[in-house]
């Protein structure tokens, strides 16, 4: 009996070899393929959003937090030769000529970006894609300066009256991308003979800074538990706190101020990285991120602008946003030639 039912174990392991061997003609099972998304911590993607790529492509995706924008893209430009993601995305207008001086992106010319309208395509040679924007202002604790008797800031001059001494929060520029975005903001207003008075101005009124946005708003923000209650943040930073309060609110308990000048638009921009094992399916994550889909994703999970024009809007999204009617500009140029000496002249001033 033993001797028998040994037979048949044996038959039946043969049977099952034969079914699963290349030669028995029968295809073998293929496993999703993996892609990795490198991003700045702010990423955010709706699982379902996340499963409908993945079921099309027959794709696992995993992100990689590596940290704000500045810090992602020293990471990615120190891993050029050897790089630790397929794609990156979140490089912004601040940052982009870094990334592209460090050779990190493999051109691809989605097919939607002819949807796109030209005044977000800051690359010729399709390195990087935009695919979002958004602007990067002042916001205030509606109810602190309302319980202080201090009236919020009309404009960044406003800053240096003594009224706001030890209430202003904002990041590194060498290490943030809002950070930087803020300096190009006083850059913009002030001028590359001005930028500086200001900010030692604001030295001199106890600005605090700290190396990023999530520092800023969940530690040192008056609303979240801080001492500061002006930060820089962004222009949809209030409608954010609208919808994900946990009792419902009737107005956003903070605003942004957008002032003409006060504040700077960032574009953000996605490209596959030079050396991917997996170019394919990074191109495919790229087109997805520019198609509808991905767009109308972002505005309620990083409460950025699409750049698609065919993307809907959620009224949830605009109706307590202000938008600034003149946003400071310095030309792309500019940055691309004078960001680092900009960022080591504001780092003399400011925290030496």
């Amino acid at each position: 009996m033993r001797l028998r039912m040994s037979f048949v174990f044996m038959l039946l392991a043969i049977l099952a070899a034969a079914c699963g061997s290349p030669e028995s003609g029968a295809p073998e099972a293929e496993g999703p393929r993996e892609l990795t998304v490198m991003t700045h911590d702010s990423f955010a993607i709706s699982e379902e959003v996340l499963a409908a790529f993945e079921t099309e492509h027959n794709a696992t995706v995993t992100f990689l937090l590596v940290g704000d924008t500045g810090s992602a893209v020293n990471q990615a430009v120190l891993a050029a030769d050897n790089p630790i993601a397929d794609v990156f995305y979140g490089v912004d207008n601040t940052f982009l000529s870094r990334a592209l001086e460090g050779e990190i992106f493999e051109p691809y010319e989605s097919p939607l970006l002819a949807q796109i309208p030209d005044q977000f395509k800051l690359d010729e040679e399709h390195r990087a894609l935009p695919v979002d924007y958004g602007d990067v202002c002042l916001n205030y604790d509606i109810a602190y300066l309302e319980q202080a008797g201090i009236e919020p800031p009309a404009n960044l001059e406003a800053l240096l009256q003594p009224e706001y001494a030890n209430l202003l929060a904002v990041q590194n520029p060498a290490t943030s991308s809002p950070g930087l975005a803020f300096l190009l903001a006083t850059i913009g207003h002030f001028g590359e003979d001005g930028f500086l008075d200001y900010w030692q101005r604001l030295v001199d009124n106890g600005v605090k800074v700290v190396n990023d946005w999530e520092t800023t708003y969940y530690t040192e923000f008056s609303r979240w538990g801080g001492e500061r209650p002006i930060i820089v943040s962004y222009g949809s930073s209030p409608p954010v706190e609208m919808i994900y309060a946990e009792e419902p609110m009737e107005e956003p308990p903070t605003a942004a101020v957008v002032a003409d000048g006060a504040c700077f638009r960032q574009i953000e921009f996605v490209g596959i990285l030079r050396g991917t094992q997996q170019r394919e399916l990074a191109e495919a994550w790229v087109d997805f991120m520019l198609s509808p889909t991905f767009q109308e994703d972002m505005p309620l999970n990083m409460f950025v602008f699409p750049v698609n024009p065919n993307a809907a809007l959620q009224p949830e999204f605009v109706d307590y946003l202000a938008v600034p009617e003149e946003t400071a500009y310095v030309d792309p140029a500019a940055i691309d030639t004078h960001r680092e000496e900009w960022i080591e002249a504001w780092t003399e001033t400011v925290l030496r």
